[in-house]
């Protein structure tokens, strides 16, 4: 057997395997022999059906199975060997005038090749990376919302500006007939609110969903409709009154702290604060720090130039999957998966380079963080080790979620590399103006 490469160009190469009768001959004889030891043909005893006849019913079909096995196996061998770092699956090219009786075998395939290039770590437009602070202002907004959640519900005769109104919104032509409890504080618009300040129970408020809402999607769960039919919905419904409730806030003191946290560690309010930042700023850095990893990506594929064999990546794209592609549709799937790629490439590039590994017990450890996190939610907040690697055992069992851990954990050792070695630019920001200007 004979196995060469010819070089296209930097991205293209076709290797081609010759195959002589010697290099399969000696499997192909020993399947026979098995198959002759088993076969059951009528007018012979197992074991002695002749030669002749076995090979001439089975052997060319074996040997098409063995030589297809050894080019395999040769292939993927030359590939390791090479050292060839290739994109998508080898392609064999059709030949015409192929034929399985003649003595030996000459097969074609095609290669992309993956592209050779460097990655500026140092690009001349700097990453934005945010500092996303609490304010006073969401930590005042935090606080009253503990105090409405721990608060007494008290029965109104008439709502208010604070009430919340529970009743039956129907509209018959619209099929709906929902009930619902909303918070007046939710309506918009001075002549909407004027409907329900004052309102009592039986009441029938006739109302217009276009713009009943500050947020429609509010007005979707209070009608129970889809969230596409909620947009630009501009039908006359009515609510009729059940209930008209307000809550009370519950007192900032020892009894609502400990409620909160019953280790004793918070006692005052300016604790309480002080805790709540701590928390929701721990939630703004993992926000913060997907978006960074978000923008070194784009900024990387955007200032990393190099070409790819899209010819043979698209063409390739039409086998790959289960369904057959035709080209318009291969082309389109490039087109859409080509940033996907070329970022992988990067990343590989990063990640050789800088001899970034990750090797099983790092991802069990990862998995066992994770699995740890999930059940502290729960209230089990000292799980036995033990239970964890068992745990951690099974998840990484699965194929879909060991990838998905391991991307994870890529990703954190990705970033924490991006941010030693990158220089960016700063902004502290509130949470507010962290979602306006990141995602407009």
């Amino acid at each position: 057997m004979n196995i060469t490469k010819e070089n296209v160009d930097a991205l293209n190469a076709v290797v081609k395997v010759d195959i002589v009768a010697e290099d399969y001959q000696d499997k192909v004889t020993k399947v026979l022999n098995d198959y002759r030891k088993t076969a059951n043909i009528p007018g012979f005893r197992k074991g002695q059906v002749p030669m002749g006849m076995v090979k001439k019913q089975y052997g060319k079909s074996i040997m098409i199975d063995e030589v297809n096995k050894l080019l395999q196996e040769s292939l993927n061998k030359y590939l390791v060997e090479e050292k060839l770092d290739i994109l998508g699956n080898p392609l064999p090219r059709v030949q015409d005038d192929f034929n399985w009786d003649a003595d030996k075998f000459s097969f074609e395939f095609e290669l992309g090749l993956a592209p050779e290039f460097d990655v500026n770590l140092k690009p001349k437009k700097k990453v934005m990376q945010y500092n996303i602070v609490a304010t006073d202002e969401l930590l005042e907004k935090e606080v009253e919302n503990i105090q409405t959640r721990y608060g007494k519900m008290l029965t109104k005769d008439a709502a208010t500006e604070e009430a919340n109104i529970t009743g039956t919104f129907v509209n018959e032509a619209e099929e709906i007939n929902k009930k619902s409890t909303i918070s007046v504080k939710d309506i918009k618009g001075k002549t909407n609110l004027k409907k329900f300040v004052g309102a009592k129970v039986g009441d029938v408020l006739e109302l217009k969903t276009k713009n009943l809402f500050e947020d429609e999607h509010k007005l979707q769960g209070a009608l129970g409709v889809d969230h596409d039919a909620v947009h630009g919905l501009d039908v006359p419904v009515t609510l009729t009154i059940e209930e008209i409730t307000e809550t009370e806030p519950a007192e900032l003191d020892k009894e609502l702290f400990d409620k909160l946290f019953a280790d004793g560690s918070v006692s005052t309010v300016t604790e309480l604060k002080d805790k709540i930042k701590e928390d929701a700023e721990k939630q703004f850095q993992q926000q913060a720090d997907q978006q960074l990893l978000n923008a070194i990506t784009e900024n990387l594929v955007d200032n990393t130039k190099f070409d790819l064999p899209s010819e043979f990546l698209q063409k390739w794209l039409q086998t790959a999957g289960e369904k057959q592609l035709t080209t318009e549709e291969a082309a389109a799937e490039y087109e859409k998966s080509e940033k996907g790629l070329r970022y992988q490439l990067i990343e590989g590039k990063i990640m050789k380079d800088n001899d970034i590994k990750l090797d099983y017990a790092e991802l069990v450890d990862y998995a066992k963080g994770f699995i740890r996190s999930q059940m502290a939610q729960f209230g089990n907040m000292n799980p036995e080790e033990k239970e964890l690697d068992d745990i951690a055992g099974r998840i990484l069992q699965n194929q879909d979620e060991a990838q998905k851990l391991q991307a994870q954990l890529i990703s954190q050792k990705l970033l924490a590399f991006y941010k030693e070695n990158m220089s960016f630019d700063s902004k502290e920001v509130s949470y507010e103006d962290f979602i306006k200007e990141v995602y407009k």
